[in-house]
């Protein structure tokens, strides 16, 4: 609206609108705008993550072809790798340190063999996890989708890794005398608890990897002092049998330990219950949920964060 003064001059006026005296963050609350790549809520990241779910499984399976895909054998490595370092532990392990003390050693190899196979699962989930962002910047800059895609589809990478060593994993029990029976389908949840316990920890490490890449340097050593801790080469009780048995307890119930002796008792003859820690499938379950659960919620608390600065 226009008026004129009583000089002539002639003011232009502004009727008063609604949206006088609002702040910015009370305007864009009015007209539903957001923050640009600002945090979902929990339950809208879940159905996020679900509408990519196909893109995760493409993603893993892509990552899994093209991990040797310059190598002659191609992905023949994925089983060769970890029968080779189930070699290498069983000469110095096996017949030079005496680990397999109290086993036969139709029990013994298959115990070995079954322990760096699921204990490699795990490994490579948490490596791949903590460079699961810092190694893709380029797609999390590029692109909008929730980030947890990457390490959960680098977890997904490693469980479809372990199929195929699993193959191996049956010829080498049933050429050592243990036969496929009804406590072979137990190895079914004791992988699948494992494959949960390995995301979360893989989401944990990715957001921590994500602002310190140094991170990724340090973690083979912490990995290598898990497994040695963890009985893979050998059996805790019988190893520490003169050492107080919080020793040994600690050990045992530490995950690694519990999904690789779920899986020997599962697989193995000779490898009865008496050699599992009590309630083992109350930790293993545990453990399960609690990794797997901090680790998404703390995944998410820093979402908006991925790829910035």
């Amino acid at each position: 609206m226009s008026d004129t003064t009583h000089d002539g001059a002639i003011v232009t006026t502004v009727p008063p609108s609604a949206d006088d005296g609002l702040s910015p963050s009370e305007l864009a609350a009015k007209y539903g705008l957001a923050v640009s790549g600002a945090r979902p809520s929990l339950s809208q990241y879940v159905r996020q993550l679900w509408g990519r779910r196909h893109f995760i499984l493409a993603f893993s399976q892509a990552k899994l072809t093209a991990q040797y895909s310059q190598a002659k054998l191609g992905q023949l490595w994925q089983v060769v790798t970890p029968l080779l370092n189930a070699l290498v532990y069983y000469l110095i392990f096996g017949l030079i340190l005496d680990a397999s003390r109290g086993m036969t050693k139709e029990v013994y190899i298959p115990f070995l063999v079954t322990g760096v196979f699921v204990f490699t699962f795990t490994q490579s989930s948490v490596m791949a996890g903590v460079r699961a962002i810092s190694n893709n910047l380029g797609l999390v800059r590029a692109l909008h989708f929730p980030r947890a895609s990457l390490p959960i589809s680098f977890a997904l990478q490693q469980l479809q890794q372990l199929m195929f060593s699993m193959i191996v994993l049956v010829a080498v029990a049933v050429a050592f005398g243990s036969y496929p029976g009804l406590s072979w389908l137990l190895v079914l949840p004791a992988l699948a608890l494992q494959f949960v316990f390995n995301t979360g920890l893989a989401l944990i490490m990715a957001r921590m990897g994500s602002k310190t890449p140094d991170l990724a340097q340090l973690m083979p050593f912490i990995m290598r002092t898990w497994m040695y801790g963890s009985g893979v080469m050998f059996s805790i009780p019988i190893m520490l049998a003169d050492k107080p048995a919080w020793i040994a307890d600690v050990l045992m119930y530490n995950p690694a330990a519990v999904y690789m002796d779920l899986v020997r008792f599962a697989l193995i003859d000779g490898y009865g219950s008496e050699n599992l820690p009590s309630h083992v499938w109350f930790a293993a379950l545990a453990w399960s949920v609690v990794v797997g659960v901090v680790g998404f919620v703390y995944f998410w608390k820093a979402e908006e964060r991925y790829g910035r600065g």
